[in-house]
């Protein structure tokens, strides 16, 4: 049963639906998927358009706005939004270190989240959509992962979609693993040199702090253990618009003294431990090379092998020397399940999947050649988290996609720039400008 309420200037709607866990079988294993219905409260009585945010990720809820919040205040000008949360995400039967022991070992947690990818969301979002829209396509926009999901959308059902929106989010259609992050160190590294030269002092605060944590063992107050490779992962900060002075403030106030001695600040343990944790999106990391598997070869930690071939990214070269602490970005590595508590249980699930060959493809080449689909794509100049030159390889590969590349926002661009950014890709789609 659904249930509706109010906040200003809108009207949510909870909304419930089962589907299939796996669509091949549709008479087999069902779960729930979870979505809010928004539309603005002059309207709510108006038929009309749909307009399906995909999150980024993977693993993310749904964002929760509260009233007319970022683009969605645009967005409802003209249509009425679903809000999903994808499978194993929010409340759309979640899959986590509490859940997945509910599916049996790490074998059959593995077996389990591989129907967690983008070809899946699709075509949950298919088969939901009948039953909100009422058979009428609909438009999607994508954020960065929901971007991914809105390409394999416009590669195997485009006929449930209206427009396609993606912001932040062109994938590589064909690449490894390893080819998304060679492409993504020296990018990160841009970044960080970026941020050292708007914040020079922060060189040596974070040589400082990575200093102490060699010489130390630190656990933070909700069991992380902080190793220089985990201080260093923060600077996934550096994706965001806002994410370079954050990090700075960060880095301020690292240290206070004690009786003991000079120690890192119980505030500054605090925030890192929010930053850091995986507990309230676990799938991420269980996932997140997942998502680029397509070619029968096992992703086989990527991000933590070619990292290796980037020795300016190791600490104790850099602190041996008189180089900057180079911080790493959108990635995740083995010791994430060792260092935290909330992916602790998952080890041996991630490393089933790490081994994994049998990726089916996601991305349908000749069909998006002849894409008839409006579609337009907000391209971040220097995204830190999505290669700009696979994304335009990629927007070239999409018939009639239109590209805003723009440097003016970071890879948040849809949040940070709301509505002005909706409204760019809506003209592109209709060919306005």
């Amino acid at each position: 049963m659904s249930v509706s309420y109010r906040q200003p200037g809108v009207v949510l709607t909870d909304r419930a639906f089962t589907v299939p866990l796996d669509h091949d079988d549709p008479a087999g294993e069902t779960i729930e998927l979870y979505a809010r219905e928004v539309v603005a409260s002059d309207k709510a009585d108006r038929d009309l358009p749909w307009l399906l945010y995909l999150q980024g990720g993977p693993g993310f809820g749904a964002d929760r706005f509260v009233g007319k919040q970022a683009w969605l205040g645009r967005a409802l000008d003209g249509y009425r939004v679903l809000l999903l949360d994808q499978r194993g995400t929010g409340r759309s039967t979640p899959a986590t270190r509490q859940t997945l022991p509910l599916r049996g070992g790490p074998a059959e947690q593995a077996d389990y989240l591989t129907r967690f990818r983008a070809d899946s969301i699709v075509r949950d979002c298919e088969a939901i959509r009948p039953r909100v829209t009422g058979g009428a396509p609909w438009t999607v926009l994508g954020q960065s992962f929901g971007g991914f999901c809105t390409v394999a959308y416009l590669s195997t059902r485009p006929e449930g979609l209206a427009t396609a929106l993606i912001t932040g989010g062109l994938p590589a259609l064909d690449a490894h693993a390893d080819d998304v992050y060679r492409a993504a160190y020296p990018r990160i590294e841009r970044k960080v040199t970026a941020h050292y030269a708007r914040y020079p002092e922060d060189v040596e605060r974070a040589r400082r702090i990575a200093e102490h944590l060699l010489a130390h063992e630190v656990t933070l107050p909700n069991g992380y253990r902080l190793t220089v490779e985990a201080f260093q992962s923060l600077g996934i900060m550096l994706g965001a618009g806002d994410g370079s002075h954050r990090l700075h403030y960060l880095l301020e106030g690292a240290f206070v003294r004690t009786p003991a001695g000079r120690e890192l600040s119980d505030a500054f343990q605090e925030q890192v431990q929010g930053l850091l944790s995986y507990a309230g999106h676990p799938l991420y990391a269980l996932v997140h090379e997942a998502i680029y598997g397509q070619d029968r070869r096992p992703t086989a930690w990527s991000a933590e092998r070619v990292r290796a071939g980037f020795e300016r990214f190791d600490a104790a070269e850099a602190l041996a020397g008189d180089a900057p602490l180079l911080f790493t970005g959108e990635s995740v590595h083995p010791w994430m399940f060792e260092c935290d508590p909330a992916l602790r249980p998952l080890r041996e699930t991630a490393e089933l999947l790490a081994a994994r060959t049998d990726w089916r493809p996601l991305y349908d080449r000749a069909r998006l050649a002849a894409n008839d689909v409006p579609a337009a794509a907000a391209v971040y100049h220097d995204d830190m988290y999505v290669d700009t030159a696979h994304a335009l390889d990629t927007a070239r590969a999409i018939r009639g996609l239109r590209t805003w590349v723009t440097d003016e926002f970071e890879h948040d661009g849809v949040r940070a720039g709301g509505p002005r950014v909706l409204d760019r890709l809506l003209a592109l789609a209709r060919d306005e400008v």
